[in-house]
């Protein structure tokens, strides 16, 4: 079997090692004899989303957002096509902003998002920074994982907030989070997955890292039974972040 996961503008969204994400889940499919096929796109590039399992938007200025959002709004309509026909989406900070409605800068400068999802984001008098713990939702949850929470670092200034009836990844037990008032962390819709947690996210969650396969392969209508890893030094320095946040 092969997994084609897309990494878009890795050239102009790669903070705080957001590229690991891309190398967690192509060793997670070799590791399972699945071979990874990792498709990069910039700037004007063509992209066939319907042809992907797995997209993935890293974390940018807000500069960067403008332009970027600019060149995806053409393609807009194919996005949102393929995302209601299930492509599962990993995306992170100025990307995860991308998908919403708009982000509203301290200006008073609006940068128009693709308004997929109905999520907006505000400019905030000062940066959330920070390890983060969060406790995932129970729809996010890998079926075979022990693991109920995600672990990462935050470092934005932006204050995402959801619309009505759209669900977050889970609740914030240890920093921010989306806007730090809520307690609530990024935002799952349909196989979308939104956040703002860097560092990279994937390599310190590997039962997330799975689930974005399990549903990637389900998507493509095959059995999503991963056969299981030896995970035991990433759920040690897993376990140890969480232990060492909530003591």
């Amino acid at each position: 079997m092969e997994l084609t996961i897309c990494h878009l503008y890795p050239d102009l969204l790669d903070l705080y090692g957001d590229r690991g994400n891309i190398l967690a889940l192509a060793a997670r499919c070799r590791w399972r004899g699945i071979e990874p096929v990792i498709q990069q796109a910039s700037l004007g590039e063509d992209l066939d989303f319907m042809g992907m399992d797995i997209l993935f938007i890293g974390g940018g200025s807000d500069r960067e957002q403008g332009l970027l959002v600019q060149d995806l709004m053409r393609r807009e309509k194919e996005l949102r096509s393929a995302i209601e026909n299930g492509l599962v989406v990993l995306a992170i900070c100025g990307g995860y902003q991308m998908l919403g409605q708009y982000y509203l800068m301290a200006s008073g400068e609006k940068i128009q998002g693709l308004g997929i999802i109905d999520i907006w984001t505000t400019a905030g008098e000062k940066r959330l920074i920070g390890n983060v713990v969060v406790e995932l939702d129970e729809c996010v949850q890998s079926v075979d994982s022990k693991f109920k929470t995600l672990v990462g670092f935050e470092n934005h200034s932006g204050k995402t907030y959801l619309g009505e009836g759209i669900m977050p990844l889970g609740k914030v037990v240890f920093g921010n989070g989306n806007n730090g008032d809520d307690r609530e962390e990024g935002v799952r819709y349909r196989n979308v997955f939104g956040t703002y947690l860097h560092g990279p996210l994937l390599p310190k969650n590997p039962h997330f890292a799975d689930r974005l396969l399990e549903l990637a392969i389900l998507r493509r209508g095959s059995d999503t039974r991963l056969r299981k890893l030896d995970d035991s030094l990433e759920e040690l320095a897993h376990e140890t972040m969480v232990k060492r946040l909530l003591k």
